[in-house]
């Protein structure tokens, strides 16, 4: 199955707490359908200190499951589906379903 969203991309959370909040996307699990969103998702985590860092309580981004999110167009700047399309060369590119362009470079 291709990925309709990969990492570097910016998108918007559609359902949670952090609803139309907008980001970009760090970190990409797709065994666990989920991915890691920059500024969404935040939780406190209390970590140990150890030689290279100091101890202490730490905000962090959790993962959320790709369903609640959806990719921001680069060209129209909305949230939009994704398709696949094939171009004259033969790669599989992601394109956006409501302008038609094409999201992969």
């Amino acid at each position: 199955m291709a990925a309709k969203i990969k990492r570097e991309d910016f998108v918007v959370v559609i359902a949670g707490k952090d609803k139309g909040k907008r980001g970009k996307v760090l970190r990409v699990i797709p065994k666990k359908q989920r991915l890691v969103v920059e500024g969404v998702n935040i939780v406190k985590k209390h970590q140990k200190p150890t030689a290279n860092t100091a101890g202490g309580i730490i905000e962090m981004p959790a993962p959320i499951h790709v369903s609640n999110v959806m990719l921001v167009c680069p060209k129209c700047n909305t949230p939009t589906r994704v398709g696949f399309t094939f171009l004259e060369d033969g790669t599989k590119v992601r394109k956006c379903k409501k302008c038609g362009e094409v999201i992969d470079k």
